[in-house]
């Protein structure tokens, strides 16, 4: 009887500690989710995409609300799009490219100069290395000019130039840069299907279009997505001396500092340099990016958005 009552006593104790507990504590508050709303009509490289058919509107719906709430990696992309989009911008329109697909490299790499993917794909547009090599890029272990900015975005644009040839329709093309030409032509022809929107793919290949088309709409008007950016929050261009160089460097952080700058700032310039010497037996002609000093600081900088509709104090 005794142990009986003791049990009893410490249940009903404990059912008032409890009691007490869940009085007292604080009443969790979520804050509001907010989900986007888009147009059910869009353009990609000036032809225009419907998103009223049930399939295609839930998956712009999800990678829109994925871009949205990807807080870091979506702000810095904007941010970075003001240092890189006025160099790669101008090389598609020379190369007769549609400029959307500046979107394409942003999905690719966030727009990070140094890039490589687990599949070894690298810089800003992700190319793999025989990719690379095909389309007229320097690929060894000492020179790899898949991440030379303006060499890689011209050899995209003989890719997506080939690709349009093949397909006539960009967003098709857009699909194939993910998957390979060969893997799309494939599979429009097994599925009787004209267009990437018609393809039953993998996951990744289905989402890809998907994934540039909502960043589009974001960088469009960032603050309707809940992205507010002052223009010196901007990465800003950064002006360069270019050294021309047809013989060998032996050593680049001597050669960094014969141009007034660190070995570190050197290699930040030409990513494409990938150990410490040039080789140049061939006396090849290279030309070396030598940053601006006062560029080299924030405090110096005159601070300019490439586009009015990133930031909120339209400076």
């Amino acid at each position: 009887m005794g142990l009986n009552r003791l049990c009893t006593t410490i249940i009903f104790l404990g059912s008032l500690l409890l009691a007490y507990g869940q009085q007292s504590s604080p009443v969790t508050e979520f804050s509001d989710v907010v989900i986007p709303e888009f147009p059910l009509h869009t353009k990609f490289a000036n032809e225009p995409i419907s998103l009223d058919r049930l399939d295609l509107y839930e998956r712009f719906d999800r990678e829109l609300t994925t871009l949205c709430y990807m807080h870091s990696s979506t702000s810095l992309a904007i941010k970075r799009a003001n240092r890189y989009f006025p160099i790669m911008e101008p090389i598609l329109k020379e190369e007769g490219i549609p400029t959307d697909f500046l979107y394409l490299a942003v999905i690719e790499s966030t727009l990070s100069p140094r890039a490589l993917s687990p599949a070894k794909a690298a810089g800003i547009w992700q190319i793999m290395a025989r990719t690379g090599r095909e389309y007229g890029l320097e690929v060894n272990n000492d020179i790899d000019e898949r991440y030379h900015i303006e060499k890689a975005t011209r050899a995209a644009c003989r890719y997506l130039k080939d690709a349009y040839k093949k397909y006539g329709n960009w967003a098709t093309v857009a699909a194939s840069y993910n998957a390979g030409m060969g893997r799309i032509s494939t599979e429009l022809d097994k599925q009787l299907a004209d267009h990437t929107f018609d393809l039953w793919l993998n996951e990744e290949t289905s989402r890809y279009v998907f994934r540039i088309l909502a960043m589009k709409e974001i960088f469009s008007n960032p603050s309707k997505y809940g992205y507010k950016l002052k223009t010196n929050q901007l990465y800003q261009p950064i002006g360069y001396t270019l050294v021309k160089v047809d013989t060998t460097i032996t050593d680049l952080a001597r050669f960094a500092q014969s141009q007034g700058i660190s070995y570190a700032q050197l290699k930040e310039a030409n990513p494409w340099l990938r150990t410490r010497t040039m080789p140049d037996k061939s006396r090849k002609v290279y030309y070396l990016k030598i940053p601006r000093k006062d560029d080299l600081y924030y405090t110096k900088r005159q601070f300019v958005a490439y586009r009015k509709e990133w930031v909120i104090d339209k400076k």
